[in-house]
């Protein structure tokens, strides 16, 4: 079999094909979401006798579940809610639109026109900070319970030289025959004189 050499091919047909193929994907994306969509929504995978949507599409096709998921909520949130047409769909792109997705959805409708106008005249570079940017600005401030765990798994894993995941490891074996009961009584003591006194200080004592 004749191998094909792109060294050969020059740059102008490399960058036509390249358009080729985006082409084909901005194509077939909507009405991919749109099957995967009624095959999940009416079961019908399980006449092939799969029990899950996501047993079936990953070892029928070896297609990841993820990536199903992904096309069928950008068919549904956008042409079935939003109701937008599928040529607008295509002008965008599945990348672009799975970017503003998040923001997008559950928001108000001229919200969600702004952001899909912006995924119109935006570039991909443009258009991911400008999301990013977003995203910074409605970025809840962290509890008073996320600067604790952070700063106790920072300090912890400091100590033991380790990993979140090892420190875990190493915490389960700890936990593994103690007491749970009576550290469950000292824990919840623990608990109530540091949030009387609010004192931050008092963490690493």
């Amino acid at each position: 079999m004749d191998t094909f050499d792109l060294s050969k091919v020059p740059p102008e047909e490399k960058f036509a094909e390249i358009e080729k193929f985006k082409n084909k994907l901005q194509e077939n994306f909507v009405a991919f979401g749109e099957l995967l969509s009624d095959i999940k929504r009416t079961g019908v995978f399980k006449f092939k006798g799969y029990k899950t949507f996501k047993e079936f599409i990953e070892k029928e096709y070896n297609l990841a579940s993820s990536f199903a998921s992904k096309l069928i909520d950008t068919y549904e949130l956008f042409m079935e809610e939003m109701d937008i047409d599928e040529e607008t769909l295509k002008e965008i792109g599945f990348d672009r639109l799975n970017m503003i997705k998040p923001l997008v959805k559950d928001c108000e409708i001229n919200i969600a026109e702004e952001w899909i106008e912006d995924a119109k005249r935006l570039s991909t570079p443009d258009l991911r900070e400008r999301v990013k940017e977003e995203k910074e600005r409605n970025k809840k401030p962290e509890s008073f319970k996320d600067i604790l765990i952070k700063q106790h798994l920072e300090k912890m894993c400091v100590h033991f030289n380790c990993s979140v995941k090892e420190l875990n490891y190493k915490m389960a074996i700890y936990f593994q025959d103690a007491d749970l009961d009576s550290i469950k009584i000292q824990i919840k003591e623990k608990q109530r004189r540091f949030e009387e006194s609010g004192d931050f200080d008092g963490m690493n004592k």
